[in-house]
């Protein structure tokens, strides 16, 4: 059997603003303590990649393009505009207050949207 992802974390020099962040732009449970459960259970898809070193986790969500505006005003950034990449996804990547750089996917429902 193969290895899930089973934890990842966040860092910054505020984690009371990222919990905030991450809460309001995700609907993300992790106002009250320093652990949740983000979105779902389902298994988490990867690619490895030749660039530069990086790690980026991808958020799914229904719309990117709304998902953008609500990170900017929430003090985030975008690092990346919404992309399609052809017969794999559509993407777009962005940086959170503290600067961590995350991306997005688009979904529809419990699947990617594939161009």
């Amino acid at each position: 059997m193969s290895q899930p992802i089973v934890f990842f974390d966040i860092a910054g020099p505020d984690s009371e603003a990222l919990r905030a962040f991450y809460a309001a732009a995700f609907d993300w449970d992790c106002t009250q303590s320093t652990s949740f459960q983000p979105g779902n259970s389902q298994a988490i898809g990867a690619h490895i990649r030749q660039d530069p070193k990086e790690m980026v986790l991808y958020i799914g969500v229904p719309d990117i393009n709304a998902a953008l505006e609500k990170i900017e005003t929430l003090g985030g950034k975008i690092d990346v505009p919404r992309y399609e990449v052809s017969g794999v996804a559509v993407l777009a990547l962005f940086l959170d207050p503290a600067g961590n750089r995350l991306g997005l996917v688009e979904m529809n429902g419990d699947a990617p949207i594939i161009p």
